[in-house]
């Protein structure tokens, strides 16, 4: 423990006590990695060396009650763990509270103000990783991928309200390199005492717009905005009412008596920590989200797919056990379109109505068949993955949705020139199937206006 200078500390009343228990106990357990499945994951989810996702993983993790994701429902029971633990304490302070001065040399209050001294500094410090974590994520554009070729071949109104924003944020990677780089230096202020207020205020704002914006699209993470939210108010809660009196009221403020002091092997320690904290989650973290950007997108497959085949496909010609059926927009067996994206993924839209992935987690995830950010909040395309047999030209597909995994189709395959491609094989009902696939060369207009041709130069699509 730190020495600590302290100025005259006004006594605290025994409701602010009660009160701080319960704050300080509800906190502690929101904060620190108490929960078994934390340490489960580390030891067997986990692969060491620490890869991004592992560290995002690990970084990210709420005390949690289910197996699903954390909810309010979390909140009640830490709140009630909170409230039984600030009972004991209530208790067993009153015991000793009469001998507290005499055996420590430390008034009741200091002790309040020490405790309150490390919460803000455990909470600033978590606080910091939520948002180094989040950050480098957007730094690299990972968080919000640029569409795919499927997403740009789905009508807008195909999509739900989180994968609209999520797909608006993917188009335009400065905007979301800066958001990164806002959050990372908002986590530099937080791991410096005389900076964290002024970080935890923008915070506020900033996590805000994050919240609100969860609310009005559907997102997932509201519950973990609101909570980084509760993390800042409480380290800015240290400084707010000298801050309202001075900048709002306009009165007179005293500055804070309450000053830490480090000395000896305290001090070196305190700097070992905090050097080990931004080594690990700033450049290593970096370095590792950086590479994970080139080689290992977390939110699409990086298994390849046929070369040179990706691209936007209109059936030409589909065949279903024999019968020609011609181009329709109401039939719900035949083929409209097909897209080959650069990975493993097929999807092929009809008329049937697609099982819709309602995730709207922001998952991050190692295994291929985990990462199923393209078809998430989707209708319209059914998406499958595809193992080829290049000896035999045979595809495999299975179908990407996790309810409709047991849906596969074989298809041969053969390619008369570099646009066109055909498929011959059974469906998953058992029908036979002969679709000829060519190519569109059609141009989008984001990526035109990417090249330096947009709207102020003629464009023909």
């Amino acid at each position: 423990m730190s020495n600590v200078t302290i100025g005259e500390t006004p006594a605290w009343k025994d409701y602010e006590k009660i009160g701080f228990r319960v704050i300080f106990i509800y906190f502690l357990l929101q904060a620190l990695p108490l929960d078994w499945k934390f340490y489960s994951y580390l030891f067997t989810g986990a692969a060491f060396p620490l890869h991004y996702e592992d560290i995002f993983n690990l970084a990210n993790y709420t005390t949690r009650f289910s197996a699903g994701p954390a909810g309010y429902t979390d909140w009640a029971i830490l709140l009630a763990i909170a409230i039984a633990g600030a009972a004991v304490w209530t208790y067993a302070d009153r015991q000793r509270e009469r001998t507290h001065a005499l055996t420590t040399g430390n008034s009741p209050s200091r002790t309040y103000e020490v405790a309150f001294y490390w919460l803000r500094v455990i909470l600033r410090y978590r606080l910091a990783l939520a948002l180094l974590a989040y950050g480098f994520l957007k730094l690299f554009a990972l968080q919000a991928p640029y569409p795919s070729l499927s997403s740009l071949n789905t009508p807008y109104g195909d999509f739900n309200r989180w994968k609209l924003f999520s797909l608006s944020l993917g188009i335009v990677p400065s905007y979301e390199l800066f958001l990164g780089g806002v959050e990372i230096a908002l986590a530099l202020l937080l791991l410096f005492r005389k900076t964290a207020s002024i970080g935890a205020f923008i915070f506020l704002i900033f996590c805000g717009n994050i919240f609100i914006s969860n609310l009005a699209y559907d997102g997932g993470d509201q519950v973990y905005s609101l909570l980084l939210i509760s993390y800042a108010l409480v380290i800015l809660s240290f400084d707010l009412q000298r801050i309202t009196r001075l900048l709002i009221l306009q009165q007179p403020t005293a500055a804070t008596t309450f000053k830490p002091v480090f000395e000896g092997v305290r001090r070196n320690g305190r700097w070992i920590l905090k050097t080990a904290f931004l080594v690990f989650f700033v450049v290593v973290y970096g370095v590792k989200t950086g590479v994970g950007a080139k080689h290992d997108p977390y939110q699409y497959p990086t298994t390849k797919g046929l070369p040179a085949i990706s691209g936007l496909y209109n059936v030409a010609t589909f065949v279903l056990n024999g019968d020609t059926l011609a181009y329709s927009l109401t039939d719900s067996t035949r083929w409209r379109n097909v897209v080959f994206e650069e990975w493993n993924t097929i999807s092929i839209r009809t008329n049937k109505p697609s099982l819709i992935d309602e995730n709207n987690q922001h998952l991050v995830r190692k295994d291929n068949a985990e990462r199923l950010y393209e078809i998430e909040g989707t209708n319209g395309r059914h998406y499958y993955s595809y193992a080829t047999d290049t000896t035999q030209h045979l595809l495999t597909l299975q179908n990407r949705h996790p309810q409709l995994s047991a849906e596969t189709l074989s298809l041969h395959y053969s390619r008369p020139d570099k646009n066109s491609v055909i498929l011959t094989g059974t469906t998953y009902g058992k029908d036979s199937i002969y679709v000829v696939l060519e190519k569109v060369n059609k141009k989008y207009l984001l990526e035109e206006v990417a090249k330096g041709t947009g709207r102020n130069r003629k464009l023909k699509l």
